[in-house]
């Protein structure tokens, strides 16, 4: 019988996404991942990805729609509610951030490997797989980040990008609850991240903070613009 070819796609993501999560998005050869999906043939990956970056984008691929689609409907009850006090708000706004990441958590399908993957990718927004979401306004990250703006100081929005501290949390979290053992209740786990993240959108900037900030200012001569989220 000829072998399948969405299923020897499927195979691929599979192991690349266990490897990647377990040695490093550069840590595992294209040669290993083949050979963990069973493919005799050596340039089966290649055929059906190309490169490492195709490949990345396929296991990237195969959740995101899931969680776009409940950020955008959590966001969309947000938006239904109206004006909400700003604690509320905030914490309204943490849980549309955390909860469709930590869903991933009992997801037998590679879940919690694509929950450290992410944790790496948020470090390197270099990447071409990060570009195309960050320059996208439809997609539900940048939509959270237009409606959380409105909760932050300038200094925080502008100056501290305390919005991207928000989204590392996020990710640093639930990439070391995935590494853990399976099995366990994640409600209160995620409950309490969704309290941290609204915590640090409500971090005001302190006299020591603002005096550092000044400090930098004045170093960088005052005529550089300040560095997009997450490239400080």
């Amino acid at each position: 019988m000829p072998p399948n070819p969405e299923a020897t796609g499927r195979r691929l993501v599979a192991a690349a996404e266990r490897l990647f999560a377990e040695r490093g998005i550069d840590g595992v050869s294209l040669r290993e991942i083949n050979t963990a999906a069973g493919q005799r043939n050596s340039t089966a990956l290649q055929y059906h990805f190309g490169d490492r970056a195709g490949l990345l984008n396929a296991v990237l691929a195969k959740h995101h729609p899931e969680i776009e689609a409940r950020r955008h409907q959590l966001l969309d009850e947000y938006e239904s509610r109206g004006s909400l006090p700003e604690a509320e708000a905030r914490r309204a706004l943490a849980a549309a951030l955390v909860r469709p990441m930590a869903a991933k958590l009992a997801d037998p399908d590679g879940g919690r490997s694509y929950l450290q993957i992410m944790e790496q990718l948020v470090h390197r927004g270099d990447l071409p797989a990060l570009r195309g979401v960050r320059d996208d306004p439809r997609q539900s990250i940048n939509r959270w980040r237009e409606l959380v703006a409105p909760l932050l100081s300038e200094v925080a929005l502008r100056r501290l990008h305390q919005r991207f501290m928000a989204i590392r949390v996020t990710y640093v979290e639930l990439a070391r609850r995935a590494a853990g053992p399976e099995g366990k209740d994640d409600r209160l786990f995620t409950s309490h991240l969704i309290d941290v993240v609204s915590a640090v959108l409500a971090t005001e900037v302190s006299a020591e903070t603002a005096r550092l900030l000044g400090e930098r200012d004045r170093l960088r001569g005052g005529d550089r613009p300040e560095p997009p989220e997450g490239e400080r």
